[in-house]
């Protein structure tokens, strides 16, 4: 189970930025809806923004 974890970690680290971009520019030029992908797409959207968050809460903290 760790290894799946890991694995998980790792594909989603390196690949959310990809997905996030790559998917509205392939729907909108042909591909049809997926719903796994639409699931895909959502779940790399919300780690982009916990990883913002976490990168201006890092920052804020740092200032004071």
């Amino acid at each position: 189970m760790k290894e799946l974890y890991g694995v998980g970690i790792l594909f989603f680290y390196f690949l959310k930025w990809p997905i996030a971009l790559a998917y509205p520019y392939m729907l909108t030029h042909g591909m049809h809806h997926n719903y796994i992908l639409d699931i895909l797409w959502v779940y790399c959207i919300f780690l982009i923004f916990k990883d913002l968050t976490m990168y201006l809460k890092k920052k804020k903290n740092k200032k004071l």
